[in-house]
């Protein structure tokens, strides 16, 4: 978005895909559950289990949930977008572009659109590395709560199967995930 820190953006995936591979490597893990959040270290987590190809399932960390304006109107990250074209143009002032701002992004999670982090975690659900349903839970929803519940029996299962990201990344799967992001 114009910074300096963007410039990290594809450098990091291959770091923490990096990192996974060599904690799982060193300290001869059985499993591995990754907690991404947004696009920048969703693809490195992915990436990772891939490569060290041990049972292991993604908990996607959610999106954030939609604000309310002062005047009681839904907001979310557009509504900034939106708020900031139309003070650059004059036909909104400062204050009320604040108040769009301060209350569009009310708590935690990704983008609040479907961009990159969404889509992605809807991709990664379609190939089997995290658990049905699991990408459309807003971070502080009860939803996401009672996902990470089911989590510790989804890895024992897993690992009991010995089931790893690659039995589970078919061409069927890559198919699948294919056409849910052309119908997103």
């Amino acid at each position: 978005m114009g910074t300096k820190g963007m410039t990290y953006s594809l450098p990091s995936r291959e770091i923490i895909a990096d990192s996974i591979e060599t904690v799982m490597g060193a300290q001869f893990y059985d499993g591995l559950v990754t907690i991404p959040g947004c696009d920048k270290n969703m693809p490195g987590c992915v990436m990772g289990m891939i490569r060290i190809n041990r049972p292991s399932i993604m908990v996607y960390g959610g999106t954030i949930a939609s604000g309310r304006s002062c005047k009681g109107e839904t907001l979310d990250i557009v509504s900034t977008f939106e708020a900031y074209g139309k003070y650059i143009t004059g036909k909104m002032d400062d204050e009320a572009r604040k108040d769009i701002v301060r209350h569009a992004c009310p708590g935690a999670g990704a983008c609040g659109g479907m961009y990159t982090a969404n889509t992605m975690a809807c991709s990664v659900e379609a190939l089997g590395l995290s658990l049905p349903y699991s990408s459309s839970a807003p971070a502080t929803s009860p939803e996401k709560r009672e996902e990470c519940k089911r989590i510790a029996p989804a890895m024992r299962a897993l690992l009991e199967r010995d089931l790893k990201p690659l039995d589970i990344l078919t061409k069927k799967s890559f198919e699948n995930a294919i056409v849910l992001v052309n119908a997103l």
